[in-house]
């Protein structure tokens, strides 16, 4: 059964840079579409980012330009790379894996994903 955790959040000010990353144990990332998803409190869990299992890339428009999804599939890793970022971006973030997907496939629904996370907390102050 495959295992993600992730780590990398925290507390940042509006304009800075984090970098997520997320360890993918018990198979091969690359045989799972991946993807990035966040919730705030209140708010329903939203896609932010995913990734086919050939490296194809999805951002969210709300992400896109300061966001970027990527893999080391040497080290199991997928990574989001945040930056300028904004007040409303606060939320916990979350890895998610889906089995079964297509070479090709990109996933952003938090159903079709069958695997989760624990989620890293990102906090942006004004």
């Amino acid at each position: 059964v495959v295992q993600l955790v992730e780590s990398g959040g925290g507390s940042v000010q509006a304009g800075g840079s984090l970098r997520l990353s997320c360890e993918v144990s018990g198979d091969s990332i690359m045989r799972y579409c991946m993807g990035w998803f966040r919730q705030a409190p209140g708010k329903e869990r939203e896609a932010v980012a995913s990734m086919s299992r050939v490296g194809n890339t999805w951002h969210a428009d709300s992400v896109k330009g300061r966001f970027t999804i990527s893999r080391d599939n040497a080290k199991s890793i997928l990574y989001l790379q945040m930056s300028s970022l904004k007040p409303e971006d606060t939320a916990m973030y979350y890895c998610a894996a889906r089995s079964g997907c297509g070479w090709y496939t990109l996933v952003s629904t938090p159903t079709e994903f069958n695997f989760w996370g624990q989620g890293t907390q990102v906090t942006v102050s004004s």
